[in-house]
């Protein structure tokens, strides 16, 4: 038997490249977005609450049993950390794809992630909040150059700010809940990774894809083309991401986005708890949620390893 498929945030980037993928596959499924979707959108989808609306849960379980739905995969930024909580909510029957509720909101907050994995040893960006500096120019001779201001709960790119002294920003009208992170210019990645537990037995897998930015874009959130790594080319991304995933204790599907230090070491910048834009780029995510649905129960640990050339084993 397949399973039947809801994909909530449907109509965001991250939830159309699932959609392409589950078609190609042949797999049933329907969708859910807080927006009414255009009619070529390719799909079924329903309109649903927005994530701030407590009715938002229960109006997706009732979605779930009236439609004969068997396994939800959460793309929406803003639902994750709801659907964390209430996986139990769905059914013993029912198969949601999201980490365990507490690493899921660890990761939510740019904040909390960053203090994390920095004590953990793995390296991200010299980073802060706006109270820790005077003006702009304190935090970036604080900060050893350029720096990004972005919300710490993610609100939409247009919501992040990059200042390079250019131009005056006034520092006592920054809104409340934001993280300054230094700018890194180089190389950016996709270190889309499966997590299983490091204790178990099964191997998780990463995949990285290379990122290149759009002429002429805003530096930090301009979308350009993605090209996926060779098997062995850009090793120390994919351990890097391995090593955050387990740090945050997330399990699943997860993206981070890296990029290099001018000396080459590689930072993580940000961090999604779900399936992204790009994991057409690496089909053996959805590969290892569709085998899983064929488990006796929900097990982040049993999840598989893919077999593809670019699967690396990281250990």
């Amino acid at each position: 038997m397949k399973p039947r498929v809801l994909i909530t945030g449907a109509g965001g980037r991250a939830g159309r490249a699932l959609a392409v993928q589950l078609k190609s596959r042949d797999i049933p499924f329907l969708g859910a977005d807080v927006r009414e979707l255009p009619a070529g959108a390719g799909f079924t989808a329903v309109r649903v609450p927005p994530a701030t609306d407590p009715e938002m849960v229960p109006v997706l379980r009732r979605l779930v049993a009236r439609e004969g739905i068997n396994l939800v995969i959460p793309t929406a930024r803003a639902e994750l950390t709801h659907l964390s909580a209430a996986r139990a909510g769905f059914g013993r029957d029912v198969r949601v794809i999201i980490g365990d509720p507490g690493p899921v909101a660890l990761a939510n907050d740019k904040l909390f992630t960053a203090w994390q994995l920095r004590s953990a040893g793995v390296p991200v960006p010299r980073f802060g909040v706006p109270g820790d500096f005077a003006d702009a120019d304190d935090a970036m001779a604080a900060l050893d150059g350029p720096v990004v201001v972005k919300p710490r709960v993610f609100r939409g790119s247009d919501s992040v700010i990059f200042i390079d002294g250019s131009r005056h920003v006034d520092w006592a009208a920054l809104p409340d809940g934001q993280v300054l992170q230094e700018y890194i210019p180089g190389t950016e990645y996709l270190s889309m990774v499966f997590g299983t537990p490091a204790h178990n037995g099964t191997a998780p897998f990463v995949i990285v894809t290379e990122r290149t930015a759009s002429a002429g874009g805003n530096p930090v959130t301009a979308p350009g083309s993605v090209r996926r790594a060779e098997a062995g080319e850009a090793m120390d991304v994919g351990n890097l991401g391995m090593a955050a995933v387990r740090s945050l204790g997330l399990t699943g599907p997860v993206e981070l986005t890296v990029r290099r230090r001018d000396d080459g070491t590689p930072v993580v910048l940000d961090v999604n708890a779900r399936f992204g834009a790009s994991s057409e780029s690496a089909p053996e995510l959805l590969d290892a949620v569709l085998a899983s649905f064929n488990l006796p129960s929900f097990n982040p640990a049993s999840f598989r390893q893919g077999s593809g050339a670019f699967a690396y084993a990281v250990v």
